[in-house]
């Protein structure tokens, strides 16, 4: 049997999947990439085409912006199967935590439309699973400290499971479905809680919104725009900022994400009295 000459093209499915490793973690970059994709999808030979879905889930993960899950939809019925099968899964890490409504039932009219071929339904059946990760409550964003660092483990899980998605009927879909659980080394809790210093939880007010560059301004600018008022714990989606909404409290750390320890302010105190 001859071997396949197939192998020979995958340093254009790395390299198209490096664009979105590069591009990643920053605003613009990724809307630069998502254009590069673009015409990579309608131009690209079959090995970069099945990078592009897997590129975009990791520019946008746990992150369903409307233009990306409209594509990936679309690459989800491509006449390729592995573009399809790589679509399907990327559907999932893009929505990944997030109980996004549009993308469940996108994904199951998938499941219907696919339902005489097992490899493609089992691959929906994960992605409904990723979208509901953890009732909503998860996250496989690797990227933490509002946005400025990524965890590298995280990012090591997502890549692994990035290059399975090149060749999945060799890994995730033969004998290595067990690569799936890599993504789980990324999934963090994506609400905010406030403790004391004994580990007590203490509901706060807090104000969340979408975070807004303020770099270079000068003053005291707003940092979150469209704000709403919760008491924690509170959950934060992908580009959302916290701050307290009153000064009863004074968190420890400038970053209000995850655990974050807040201390009684005196100040505050002293003027309930009066």
């Amino acid at each position: 049997e001859v071997e396949s000459k197939e192998w020979l093209a995958d340093p254009q499915s790395i390299a198209a999947l490096g664009v979105a490793l590069i591009a990643s973690g920053e605003e613009l970059g990724s809307d630069m990439a998502v254009r590069a994709y673009d015409h990579l999808i309608q131009y690209g030979d079959a090995a970069v085409r099945k990078a592009c879905p897997v590129g975009l889930a990791m520019l946008h993960i746990s992150n369903p912006k409307l233009q990306v899950t409209d594509v990936l939809g679309r690459l989800s019925h491509d006449s390729n199967e592995d573009v399809a099968q790589a679509a399907t899964l990327a559907l999932g890490i893009v929505g990944a935590g997030t109980n996004n409504a549009r993308l469940a039932t996108q994904l199951r009219q998938l499941s219907s439309y696919y339902y005489k071929d097992p490899s493609l339904l089992f691959l929906v059946r994960i992605s409904q699973g990723l979208v509901h990760l953890g009732k909503g409550l998860l996250t496989l964003s690797p990227s933490h400290s509002d946005r400025s660092l990524h965890s590298n483990v995280a990012l090591a899980g997502l890549v692994i499971n990035a290059f399975c998605m090149l060749d999945m009927k060799q890994t995730i879909l033969a004998k290595y479905h067990f690569m799936l659980y890599y993504l789980f080394v990324a999934a963090q809790p994506r609400m905010l809680m406030t403790v004391d210093e004994d580990g007590k939880p203490i509901p706060c007010a807090v104000r969340v919104g979408q975070a807004v560059d303020v770099v270079g301004q000068a003053g005291k600018p707003k940092t979150i725009t469209g704000m709403a008022q919760h008491t924690s714990p509170v959950l934060l989606a992908s580009g959302d900022r916290a701050e307290l909404a009153t000064d009863e409290y004074i968190p420890v750390t400038s970053m209000l994400e995850g655990v974050v320890i807040v201390k009684k302010n005196p100040a505050f105190m002293a003027e309930d009295k009066d």
